[in-house]
């Protein structure tokens, strides 16, 4: 039996998530009080249909209820049951407006300060974010792109498949993605902002891939940087790790940064790993 925690912080998009747990055939539970997961879990062994795949949804809704989830986690584990902890975060500025667009009040609001209770919510979450399997950072997702990191995780497709790697591309002026596992500053590499023929173009146009490669420094870095990988890749793989997200980050993630991305990601598909491409600020300006 395969169970999903989903949790994280309120308006990340855990609702969402579920839909798309859902359409891959888990069975959903949203809000379910973390003591009754075991009696929730014995009663879905216990069906006469089938129920191989659970994902529940467990967050600050469940006020007092909720302090419970550690201590129904350790049972779990002494009973030999295994459990993955999925995390759902989202920037503050990003959690703000969607409060304000969808005029709902968060669950921890007393007073309308919208900002105040996402901070409390983000201390008392702090320790199960810390235990959590696999964190996605939303802010800059749209549904589709959700979906398509949802299901390379928990489709079907994904059961014994090779490591999943996502590769996102990001400007250090916007912050750093928080959902990553590796990031790497690339701004040393010779900046194409500069040169007034490239500054309107992108990373994915040769122009610009040309400008940061065939430079002495950026071909030897390129090399470096695809050895370094190709060695810490494969002890991940030995520790069981099923999923991977490297960040490559300049200064407003447009140029650089999105020409490291696609070589790393043409890199690691080519030797059979399961790939996925994010160009996080690649339109703002």
């Amino acid at each position: 039996m395969r169970l999903v925690i989903v949790t994280g912080l309120s308006g990340a998009g855990k609702t969402q998530a579920l839909r798309i747990l859902e359409d891959l055939g888990f069975f959903c539970v949203d809000n379910l009080p973390p003591t009754l997961i075991p009696k929730f879990l014995e009663l879905c062994s216990q069906s006469s249909r089938e129920i191989n795949k659970i994902a529940v949804v467990v967050d600050i809704r469940g006020g007092e209820f909720f302090d419970a989830l550690f201590e129904v986690l350790a049972d779990l584990e002494q009973e030999g049951l295994r459990y993955e902890i999925l995390f759902l975060e989202t920037s503050d500025a990003t959690l703000v407006r969607r409060y304000k667009e969808s005029r709902r009040a968060h669950p921890l609001s007393v007073d309308g300060e919208i900002l105040q209770s996402i901070q409390r919510e983000r201390e008392r979450l702090r320790e199960l974010k810390g235990r959590a399997h696999k964190i996605i950072d939303t802010s800059e997702m749209t549904p589709q792109q959700l979906k398509e990191e949802l299901t390379g995780l928990f489709g079907e497709q994904a059961v014994g498949a090779p490591l999943r790697v996502t590769v996102v591309s990001f400007g250090y002026k916007y912050g750093i993605p928080l959902d990553s596992d590796l990031v790497f500053d690339v701004r040393f590499l010779p900046n194409p902002h500069y040169d007034p023929a490239l500054r309107p173009l992108t990373g994915n146009d040769p122009q610009v891939q040309e400008y940061v490669c065939q430079a002495p420094l950026g071909r030897e870095f390129v090399g470096r940087f695809l050895d370094f990988i190709d060695y810490l890749i494969p002890h991940y793989v030995r520790e069981g790790k099923a999923t991977l997200t490297i960040a490559i980050g300049c200064t407003g993630g447009q140029h650089r940064s999105v020409v490291l991305a696609n070589l790393l990601g043409e890199h690691l598909a080519a030797q059979g790993y399961r790939v996925a491409v994010r160009h996080r600020d690649i339109s703002r300006k």
